[in-house]
């Protein structure tokens, strides 16, 4: 019997390494065709001389300065968002959660926003500054949701916490509404394509701003994988096994919004990442946290690059916003799910 489940835990184990290989060839096939979609194609020969250096002033420019640092901050915000929803759907317990249907990524927009309106200028925003005011954001809204979802002797709610949090999204998106009634025109274009989704970070400083959050908070929430195994259990089944519910809760919850809300402040308003990304894991690998994260980073990374290369290429020469591209795809897998749901 226990040579069986070894056997049935190794075929699973080499299933999800063997997904986690196909996606990362996937994304590298993406990350290719990313490099040459554009306005200004570049064949694969033009690619590969300018990567070894030899391709002309003006394919190096687009190459390392406009494209490369799209394509970086593409993945890592898909990995972030992913990883962000799958932390919120294993605490809340709840297929629907992600931080945009949460209300986490509307409220870092309005606080970045608030920052916009006041600031001189929209290009000489201080980069490194946007990430942390986008968390202040998110923290006060993450903390706002669940509290108004939390019942003393019942804990956290599945329903309510969506039900929760989107009225608190509704209520930030018309903040954010009345805000731009009072923007000048150069910032109301900049806040509108901001709102519907763009990556409108594309240097290289956007990309050493985002870095350091994904590559901490991502390794630390890998760590806490077995937590989050033991947490799945339920409120009670955990505390009998010995796990401090609330304080684990509340260490991942603190990694999940500061995962939105960094990769928000460079994206703006991606949605329907952190919803995708964990669904399509679990189907492919199961709800093991060990497999299910790495798996949600990739598929969420996936998703980004393919939406935003869709969006440079579809209407050239000018673009969809990629949040509107991930929203195409996102908004009828979502209202799938609320129609599968048993809530």
């Amino acid at each position: 019997m226990q040579h069986m489940v070894s056997h049935y835990q190794t075929r699973k184990r080499n299933r999800a390494f063997a997904v986690m290989t196909i996606l990362a060839i996937l994304i590298f096939i993406a990350f290719i065709i990313s490099m040459n979609t554009g306005y200004i194609r570049l064949s694969p020969s033009d690619l590969l001389m300018t990567l070894i250096g030899s391709g002309t002033d003006k394919q190096s420019l687009i190459l390392f300065e406009f494209r490369l640092p799209r394509i970086v901050i593409s993945l890592l915000i898909g990995a972030g968002l992913a990883v962000s929803g799958c932390i919120i759907q294993g605490i809340s317990r709840n297929a629907l959660a992600e931080p945009g249907i949460l209300g986490i990524n509307a409220g870092a927009g309005l606080m970045v926003m608030l920052f916009i309106s006041f600031y001189p200028s929209t290009s000489a925003a201080p980069v490194f500054l946007l990430p942390v005011l986008a968390l202040l954001g998110a923290s006060v809204t993450a903390a706002l949701i669940f509290v108004l979802s939390y019942k003393r002797h019942k804990g956290l709610s599945p329903t309510r916490i969506v039900l929760t949090g989107i009225a608190v999204a509704a209520g930030m998106s018309a903040a954010m509404i009345v805000l731009t009634l009072k923007l000048s025109p150069d910032k109301y274009q900049f806040v509108a394509t901001w709102l519907a989704g763009s990556i409108w970070g594309t240097n290289w400083k956007f990309v050493l701003s985002l870095l350091p959050w994904i590559a901490i908070l991502i390794p630390y929430v890998f760590y806490k994988a077995r937590v989050m195994n033991v947490l799945n259990l339920g409120e009670e089944l955990a505390k009998g096994l010995g796990a401090p519910v609330a304080k684990e809760q509340l260490k991942l919850l603190a990694a999940a919004v500061g995962l939105a809300a960094s990769c928000v402040a460079v994206s703006g308003g991606i949605g329907f990442v952190g919803l995708i990304g964990p669904h399509l894991a679990r189907r492919l690998v199961g709800p093991k946290h060990e497999m299910l994260l790495p798996t949600s980073a990739l598929a969420g990374a996936l998703l980004v690059i393919v939406a935003d290369t869709i969006g440079r290429w579809i209407m050239q020469p000018s673009e969809i916003p990629t949040g509107i591209v991930v929203a195409v795809i996102g908004a009828p897998y979502f209202l799938y799910l609320l129609a599968r749901s048993k809530a």
